[in-house]
């Protein structure tokens, strides 16, 4: 329903209708967005919807590249902290990011009455809620919808809001990039150069953190004080972690961040690991015993010809040649040859998450019955 900034609905009883596939997610709605060109909701610029399950406001904001005008009601619901255009629309706007979402799937403290139900369940109570409330405007088909499953587990995958950590790669993107322009890094077949320029160049943030219970351990601690007279460090959430090589060292980070003594520092380590290619980055140099000045370090690396499927060219390739950059200062080999791929029947690439795996020596020698 129409409402104005302080929730008073709209004389005429004016609404917008938006449609969605995850009703449980308007829990975390802070906007409608509609088209500044549409002339169905022209006199709604600068108004605001009273949201139909909680006691929040939210504005409608106007936007030209989210809003497709001949798609559905031509209104989209926002929901930043769930959605990734969702998000990066509520930062273009500065909408509020509510996370509905507990990580074990029940809807947390800001769903109101439906706070710690299961995702699923609140979906089916909130369709029969707004039946009842008068807000039910039908059900349509919607068949160019994409669902994200798991590989491993088959469930529905669910975006959410949560805190990574990120790594900067422009630099060392651009160093990827010349040295490829320059001869320095040959890459092989010579088409898969321009992809070697489409990744690197405009790269975003790498998000480097993973939830997994093994990989190599970030080094990032939250700091805080077990000290009573302790000044109030004054830190923002992102502020309160020192990373540092070792927990020694990030203790005394810690006690000059914290004006306090080292023994007065509280330190808990991220449980997140490093994302695997992060990881697998490292190997050029990391398997002649880096970052000790080994003999075969001294040797060996750089190597010369790097053999892979080219379906990792920048997975793996790329951050290879950034990592070594940032640690070696230098490429990590000469020539990239990337070989053709074997596929299965439906042309997908074999991989032990899909099974369809087959053993080369299966084909050539045949098996037993």
């Amino acid at each position: 329903k129409i409402c104005d900034a302080d929730g008073v609905l709209d004389a005429d009883d004016d609404e917008i209708v938006v449609a969605t596939t995850r009703l449980e997610t308007m829990l975390g709605d802070t906007a409608v967005c509609i088209h500044p060109a549409d002339p169905r909701y022209s006199h709604l610029h600068g108004k605001f919807v009273k949201h139909p399950y909680l006691e929040r406001v939210i504005p409608i904001v106007l936007d030209d590249e989210l809003v497709d005008m001949s798609f559905g009601t031509g209104a989209v619901k926002i929901t930043p902290a769930h959605d990734p255009n969702d998000y990066a629309l509520g930062l273009k706007h500065e909408l509020p990011l509510i996370n509905v979402l507990n990580e074990d799937g029940t809807m947390n403290n800001e769903c109101g009455q439906y706070a710690g139900m299961m995702r699923f369940d609140v979906r089916t109570a909130m369709l029969a809620d707004l039946k009842e409330r008068g807000l039910y405007r039908g059900l349509e088909a919607n068949p160019g919808m994409r669902l994200g499953l798991c590989s491993r587990s088959g469930d529905v995958v669910e975006p959410m809001l949560k805190p990574q950590w990120y790594m900067s790669c422009t630099e060392l993107a651009q160093r990827g990039i010349d040295a490829a322009a320059s001869g320095d890094l040959n890459i092989v077949p010579e088409s898969q150069r321009k992809n070697w320029q489409r990744w690197l160049e405009d790269i975003p943030e790498w998000c480097i953190s993973r939830q997994l219970w093994w990989g190599h351990r970030i080094p990032a601690w939250r700091i805080s004080t077990s000290a009573a007279d302790a000044p109030d460090s004054g830190l923002a959430d992102n502020d309160a972690w020192v990373v540092e090589r070792t927990e020694a060292e990030a203790r005394t980070a810690a006690a000059a961040k914290l004006g306090v003594a080292e023994d007065d520092v509280v330190l808990v380590q991220d449980d997140d690991v490093l994302d695997t290619w992060f990881s697998s980055g490292l190997f050029p140099f990391s398997v002649f015993g880096w970052p000790d000045e080994t003999p075969d370090l001294k040797t060996f690396f750089p190597t010369a010809l790097l053999e892979t499927g080219q379906d990792i060219l920048f997975f793996w390739v790329a951050r290879m040649v950034m990592m070594s950059f940032a640690l070696m200062d230098e490429l990590p080999f000469s020539d990239v040859f990337l070989h053709a791929m074997v596929r299965d029947a439906h042309g997908r690439k074999m991989s032990k998450s899909l099974g369809n795996v087959i053993d080369p020596l299966a084909v050539i020698s045949g098996i037993s019955l």
